[in-house]
């Protein structure tokens, strides 16, 4: 080991190659402890962990220095009355936000109570949209149309390059003489990424070369991908899903301490003019909060909160209660692939009983997909409830603690 930390030193060996001379946990030591060094920073902290970290240096992180925990909290039970996930679930939350875990635990209280949320997934497919630049408008035209006239081609070229993904639709769009290409695949139980970034480039380049358009980007951001958007909104990415529960009067006074009218009027001024007055894409609560936890924890890409934040919750006076659902146009998930082989995410998916490839394929990352919704359902709930019936701020005050 000192020849190694002195070859760091001194150059000869690359911090990021300590793989390649190393087994796994001596070269994630090493390089802590030479950074340590370099910086004078004590991060011991960071050494201690469970997982299995060989196929996390190959696949999930470059330069690891070891593990940052995030607690772990439970919701739940909450029944899901899903197409693909009908069943009664345990939300694992990961988050270090004091009264969240709580809160999601008191809205799958009042889903269990009014027999669970009914769950339906929308549309699926994940899309990336590689930009063109054509020599005139017309030119751009003709590359656009060419593309729609020939999407069987493209699709037999896109999907030789995975065993599992589909083309299944393709949308041009054009600004002067760019054009953007969003394709969009059914990537079964993978999130996707990969699998259509892979397949886009070789569709793109036959494209390329079939009209004399320039290849400018893979990802022309109209995808969009991790960037609020109006088009992941209207067009949905990935999975767009609904989660919906009645509530009786009743059981809003039992639960929230507030009556319906309530919940609905704090819904309505709060998130649908509120955000509509600031000019958000998301008209919720906090919905972000609940898919960040179960993303952290079910090893999701974090950065895909930002399309899952574009949630529109909405609340129906009917006779005796209540309606609340929530519209989620952009859920990314897999269950497969990412961060979901990871031993304590993989453990999460076990919970939510999502984890791997399903039977069919595709119908894991569906289910957890719904069970998303539902958990996003049973936080918008809570928080609309606290709100109503004036509790927010004692809740943070006994369960936030600053």
């Amino acid at each position: 080991m000192d020849q190694y930390r002195s070859d760091l030193r001194e150059g000869r060996l690359k911090l990021y190659a300590l793989e390649k001379v190393l087994p796994p946990d001596d070269a994630v030591t090493l390089r802590r402890e030479y950074i340590e060094e370099e910086t004078g920073s004590d991060l011991s902290p960071l050494s201690s962990y469970s997982i299995p970290i060989d196929r996390i240096v190959a696949r999930n992180c470059e330069n690891m220095i070891g593990c940052v925990q995030v607690p772990v909290g439970v919701a739940g039970p909450v029944p899901v009355k899903g197409e693909y996930a009908d069943t009664i679930v345990w939300l694992p939350l990961a988050t270090t936000e004091g009264a969240l875990v709580a809160s999601v635990n008191r809205g799958c209280s009042a889903i269990a109570k009014a027999g669970g949320a009914e769950v339906r997934i929308l549309r699926d497919g994940m899309t990336r949209a590689p930009v063109f630049a054509a020599g005139s408008v017309a030119h751009a035209h003709e590359v656009a149309a060419f593309a729609e006239d020939h999407l069987m081609e493209i699709q037999e070229i896109a999907e030789s390059t995975t065993s599992h993904g589909e083309l299944i639709g393709l949308v041009p769009y054009i600004v002067g003489t760019s054009v953007f290409l969003r394709f969009e695949f059914d990537t079964k139980d993978a999130m996707g990424m990969n699998m259509v970034t892979i397949a886009s480039q070789k569709a793109a380049d036959y494209i390329a070369e079939e009209t004399g358009a320039r290849l400018v980007a893979l990802s022309g951001n109209m995808c969009a991908d991790k960037k609020p958007a109006a088009i992941n909104l209207v067009e949905g990415r990935g999975k767009t899903v609904t989660a919906g529960v009645f509530l009786p009067d009743a059981l809003c006074k039992e639960v929230f301490k507030c009556d319906s009218a309530s919940l609905a009027e704090v819904n309505m001024r709060k998130n649908l003019v509120g955000s509509a007055r600031a000019g958000a894409l998301g008209f919720n609560a906090h919905a972000a909060n609940i898919i960040a936890a179960l993303y952290i924890a079910c090893g999701q890409d974090p950065a895909h909160v930002v399309e899952g934040s574009s949630c529109i919750t909405t609340a129906d006076l009917m006779e005796g209660g209540v309606y609340v659902a929530v519209t989620l146009p952009a859920v990314q998930v897999g269950t497969v692939g990412g961060g979901t082989g990871i031993a304590t995410q993989a453990a999460c998916l076990s919970l939510l009983r999502v984890a791997g490839s399903g039977d069919p394929p595709g119908a894991n990352a569906k289910a957890f997909a719904e069970i998303v919704a539902a958990g996003v359902l049973a936080g918008e709930l809570s928080l609309l409830g606290a709100l109503a019936a004036q509790h927010l701020a004692r809740a943070h005050k006994e369960l936030g603690r600053g």
